[in-house]
């Protein structure tokens, strides 16, 4: 089943599903900062929090075509408020593209396929397989019907 242009694996998929949640959190709270204080100095524990989360997804993204453009934030010279959500603004436009490319509706499969699902390679094994027991299946039919 190679009828996908763009392929992730279960790894990765899993280090996206713990780091979205958080990630989201952390950048509805620097916006709401930046609203307030744009151009307050972000504390050295709060540049770490946001840091721990960007390198988990710098595993995956760095090698996506927005990857060239991400990079954690410095913390040796700690960002205003308003630079750090322009570099984690650049991370949830990646997270998108990254959902985009590998979360595909897939239908005209079969019943159980018409779903979504993100587009792995262990989804693709598990499906190559499925399909092989279906042909073994409809042989060993055609062979009782004869």
């Amino acid at each position: 089943m190679t009828d996908f242009e763009h392929v992730t694996t279960d790894a990765v998929v899993k280090t996206y599903d713990s780091a979205i949640g958080v990630f989201s959190a952390l950048l509805r709270e620097v916006r709401e900062l930046s609203k307030k204080k744009p151009d307050a100095t972000l504390s050295a524990s709060k540049v770490k929090l946001i840091n721990a989360v960007i390198n988990d997804l710098l595993t995956f993204l760095i090698s996506e075509p927005e990857g060239k453009y991400l990079h954690s934030l410095e913390d040796d010279t700690l960002p205003q408020v308003s630079d750090a959500l322009m570099m984690m603004v650049q991370f949830d436009a990646a997270l998108r593209g990254f959902k985009e490319r590998y979360f595909q509706y897939t239908s005209g499969l079969g019943y159980s396929r018409a779903n979504h699902y993100w587009i792995t390679n262990e989804q693709l094994a598990k499906w190559d397989e499925e399909d092989a027991a279906l042909e073994a299946e409809d042989d060993d039919e055609g062979e009782d019907n004869s």
